[in-house]
C-alpha cells in the first residue's frame, strides 16, 4: 500500500513540475530529460532506463517503456501501453487503449461501457509525429509509422506503413 501512494505522489510531481520543464533542444535540455526520466523511474510499471521524455508528454503510469526510448513532446499514452527498447516517438503521437461499446442500439452508446484491448510496440520502431494508435495493435519490430497515420491494424516488422488508415508502402 506504501508502494502505491508513493508512485501516486511521484505521478502527481511529474504532473506539476517535470512535465513543463523546457524541450530537449532548449539550452539546458538534456539535464531537463534527466529529471523527466529520473522522476519517471519512480511510477512507470516498467521503466527500461535511459529514456527521452520530452516536455508536455503525458502517459500512464501503468505503461511499460524499454531502455533507450522516446516519449514525444506533447504524446498522450494511455494505461496498457508496451512500448519497447530503442523506439522513437514523433510529437503529437497518441496511443488509445480503451474504445466505447457501441452493439446494442436499445442502450444510449454512452452507457453501455467501454473495451480496453493493450498495444504493443516492439522494439526499434519510429513513430511519425501526428500519429494515432488505436486499440489492440501491435507494431512489429523495425516498423515505420509514417507523419500523420491513424494506425487501425497491427503492423508486420520492418513494414513501412502511412496514410488514413495506415497502409502498407514499403519494407525496410
Amino acid at each position: 500500500m506504501l508502494k502505491k501512494i508513493f508512485k501516486l505522489i511521484a505521478y502527481w510531481f511529474y504532473l506539476t513540475l517535470p512535465i513543463h520543464l523546457p524541450a530537449n533542444y532548449r539550452p539546458l535540455g538534456h539535464f531537463f530529460r534527466s529529471i523527466r526520466s529520473l522522476n519517471a523511474m519512480f511510477f512507470l510499471d516498467y521503466h527500461g532506463g535511459n529514456l527521452n521524455i520530452e516536455k508536455d508528454a503525458k502517459f500512464s503510469p501503468y505503461i511499460r517503456v524499454g531502455r533507450k526510448s522516446m516519449l514525444g513532446e506533447n504524446c498522450r499514452i494511455y494505461k496498457g501501453v508496451e512500448i519497447g527498447e530503442n523506439v522513437l516517438m514523433g510529437p503529437d503521437v497518441k496511443i488509445y487503449t480503451k474504445n466505447h461499446i457501441i452493439s446494442n442500439r436499445d442502450i444510449p452508446i454512452n452507457q453501455q461501457g467501454e473495451s480496453f484491448n493493450k498495444v504493443i510496440i516492439e522494439d526499434d520502431v519510429w513513430i511519425g509525429a501526428n500519429v494515432i494508435i488505436l486499440p489492440g495493435v501491435k507494431i512489429g519490430k523495425g516498423a515505420v509509422i509514417g507523419a500523420g497515420s491513424i494506425v487501425t491494424k497491427s503492423v508486420d516488422e520492418y513494414k513501412i506503413v502511412c496514410g488514413n488508415p495506415a497502409v502498407i508502402k514499403s519494407t525496410r
